[in-house]
């Protein structure tokens, strides 16, 4: 083997290597950073709203204690109330001392005036409902990363399309991790306790 071929050898050999670091490297430093990306991007914005009890609801209103947020709609046939019902659960197994402060946010801010949003949200423990202008509403879609849109009803009505995820939120107000729709209870609160933990 003369010495041009050893050197292309190794050289390869140490292409290998470094192509098997890669993803050591990615998950040591790579989605840590993309993790922390996402953390800091989902849930600030200048969204100006109003809870239904009259207080502002707005990024600097998700610091001071956990908290999850749930987009939706009153008028929603399946999806809402039975991550409604989830919630109620959830903050039934945490006891008074470890619930969080949950926010439903509508989509459907045309129909979902506070008083009908107080009405919805009454039965479920911790749960604060979320309204404002379209505009605001639409800001506050873009921040939270969610998915919502108007679907057109033979009847000449509508619903809407929404994403079903509840977004969890540290005491810093950031981004810790989401609860899938209808996600076995034991998981949610495995979640919930290691939140109120940080």
């Amino acid at each position: 083997m003369t010495t041009r071929h050893k050197y292309m050898v190794i050289g390869g050999l140490w292409g290998l290597v470094l192509l098997a670091l890669i993803p050591f490297a990615w998950n040591r430093w790579g989605a840590a950073g993309l993790n922390q990306s996402l953390a800091n991007s989902i849930g600030p914005g200048d969204y100006h709203l109003t809870t239904t009890s009259g207080a502002p609801f707005t990024e600097d209103t998700l610091k001071g204690s956990p908290s999850a947020v749930f987009f939706g709609f009153t008028h929603c046939p399946e999806v809402c109330p039975t991550t409604l019902g989830d919630i109620a659960t959830f903050q039934d197994e945490l006891g008074p001392d470890a619930q969080l402060r949950v926010f439903f946010v509508t989509v459907d801010p045309e129909r979902d005036k506070l008083e009908q949003l107080r009405d919805y949200v009454t039965w479920a423990p911790g749960v604060e409902g979320v309204s404002g202008s379209r505009e605001e509403i639409d800001k506050a879609i873009r921040a939270f990363r969610i998915f919502a849109r108007k679907v057109p009803l033979k009847d000449g009505g509508y619903t809407m399309d929404h994403s079903a995820n509840i977004l969890l939120f540290d005491r810093k107000g950031r981004f810790f991790e989401p609860i899938g729709y209808q996600e076995a209870t034991d998981r949610v609160l495995e979640k919930i306790r290691r939140l109120n933990n940080i």
